[in-house]
């Protein structure tokens, strides 16, 4: 470990003419951030004319986005050992031209079974691009503005999850679903070619084994830290994956009203990724811990005033800007934990998160159909305190690991 911590030293010395002029690089990320979550996630609003338009039932078209889930899980694993060898700016490029080909394939599908090939290349970038973006923006900046770009990224996500759905329908409507889906193609075109100017070369120097991802399982803070980033996906897509049903039957708002309270949790999730990167300057592990606890006082509350339009709106905000901002500080834990693993780190955590997504989501259909919404979002609250206090565990035994090694390199030194 303390020679790979050496080699990844090394490495950074020899990038600093890179990561001196490495915001336009970020920026340029932020966009493929924000073009590539808007095609995962606008589906959700076209699933009728995509029926229509393939003869598929409204399942089966749902279905395009379960496909790029299990195919980002899986790359997101292996994508670190199947690249050794590749400079990741050569990589990063590539996933961004298949970015270009799925939204082509998509738009003009024929048949069903080329519409899911393109939703699975999607996927794989997916998978890819996010198990890469900590480590190389760690590549890119110096240490302390990390976690700025990082929140820059998590603000492209936050803006893309907003406006996808009424993007995609607004657009269905005019130019139909094929046109809304090629509408991504000029803006992946777009980001790829200001990735093309920005990016520097980015040699791949780590020796990466097939099974990185699962090998830094071994340092002891990873499996709480991981344990506590699965627990708190699960806790919060339980109640967020539920949440317009809740506001229609229980809150009783209009359509309109309703589309005001969700833009409202997603502007507060902007503000919220951008104010948590001065946070994080302050105490990483204390937020880690603070933020599932607040969410799961807030999904307490819905429970509690869930009748009241203007408690609700007041509660969804503070979900919005904690939730969404509760990533960037579990990325700014991986570059922080695994300094010198950040890639299969970063594999490892796209798939729990993916994981953990996927099942919150059916853990809270299964509730809120047999129970009502007052179960799921009382499971959501526990399952949101039980990574608060894996989170505090893993804080403690990543200060044992510090001490440990600053005992190391002391008698070391002596």
């Amino acid at each position: 470990m303390e020679l790979a911590q050496l080699r990844n030293a090394a490495n950074r010395q020899s990038e600093k003419p890179a990561r001196s002029g490495g915001w336009p690089a970020v920026f340029a990320m932020t966009l493929c951030v924000a073009t590539l979550i808007a095609s995962e996630f606008m589906p959700v609003s076209l699933l009728t004319p995509i029926a229509s338009g393939l003869h598929i039932t409204e399942g089966q078209a749902g279905q395009g986005i379960a496909v790029s889930g299990i195919f980002a899980v899986i790359t997101s694993l292996f994508i670190a050992s199947a690249s050794r060898g590749i400079d990741r700016r050569i990589l990063l490029l590539g996933l961004t031209t298949v970015m270009i080909v799925s939204g082509a394939v998509v738009a003009l599908a024929p048949t069903y079974l080329v519409f899911m090939i393109g939703r699975a290349l999607l996927g794989v970038v997916i998978g890819g691009f996010w198990s890469m973006s900590t480590a190389t923006v760690m590549r890119l900046l110096p240490e302390d503005a990390v976690p700025r770009a990082l929140a820059l990224l998590n603000g492209g996500n936050a803006l893309a999850t907003t406006i996808a759905a009424p993007l995609g329908s607004y657009l269905g409507q005019y130019i139909g679903w094929r046109g809304a889906f090629f509408f991504v193609v000029p803006l992946a075109a777009v980001t790829f070619v200001w990735l093309f100017t920005t990016l520097p070369n980015l040699p791949n120097r780590e020796r990466v084994s097939a099974t990185a991802a699962f090998q830094v399982l071994r340092r002891r803070q990873v499996p709480l830290g991981m344990l506590a980033v699965a627990l708190f996906f699960m806790g919060q897509f339980a109640l967020f994956t539920y949440l317009r049903p809740f506001l229609e039957t229980v809150t009783g708002v209009d359509v309109t009203t309703l589309s005001l309270m969700l833009l409202g949790l997603g502007v507060a999730g902007l503000a919220g990724t951008y104010a948590i990167g001065i946070a994080l300057k302050r105490s990483l592990y204390g937020l880690l811990v603070a933020m599932p606890l607040a969410m799961a006082a807030i999904a307490a509350g819905l429970v509690a005033v869930g009748q009241s339009p203007l408690s609700v709106s007041i509660l969804l905000i503070l979900w919005g800007a904690i939730g969404t901002a509760a990533p960037v500080a579990w990325w700014t834990w991986v570059s922080k934990a695994l300094p010198d693993e950040a890639e299969a780190g970063g594999g490892l955590m796209v798939a729990v998160v993916q994981l953990a997504i996927t099942l919150g989501a059916a853990i809270g259909g299964m509730l809120f159909d047999g129970s009502g919404y007052q179960a799921t979002f009382l499971a959501s609250a526990v399952l949101l305190v039980a990574s608060a206090l894996a989170a505090f565990f893993a804080s403690r035994a990543s200060r044992a690991s510090d001490q440990a090694a600053d005992t190391h390199a002391t008698t070391a030194t002596l």
